[in-house]
């Protein structure tokens, strides 16, 4: 299961405990944005990192382009590399890391 953050994907790690469903033996999971909590939980979650810092920087930046020389700025789009951050919950059960 990809879920679209790393609190649903706990959320729903959490609802497959309480179903008898094993991690990952049964299913595996995987969330998005590595927070801290996610290595820390009962199975460690898998999960997409994106780089925090320079998501912000970059934010910053734009929005002082914007605001400094609005005639100049341009609105452009900017796509960042992702990683990821392969933990217990989607390793099949036996596999190393």
């Amino acid at each position: 299961m990809f879920c679209a953050n790393d609190l649903l994907a706990l959320g729903f790690f959490q609802a497959m405990t309480t179903q008898g469903v094993r991690v990952p033996h049964d299913v595996a999971i995987v969330g998005y944005d590595d927070i801290d909590f996610a290595a820390a939980s009962a199975v460690p979650l898998s999960s997409v990192r994106q780089p925090r810092d320079l998501l912000g920087r970059t934010a910053i930046d734009l929005l002082l382009e914007e605001v400094e020389e609005p005639d100049r700025h341009s609105h452009r789009q900017v796509i960042f590399q992702p990683d990821l951050v392969v933990r217990e919950s989607s390793l099949r059960p036996g596999a190393g890391t």
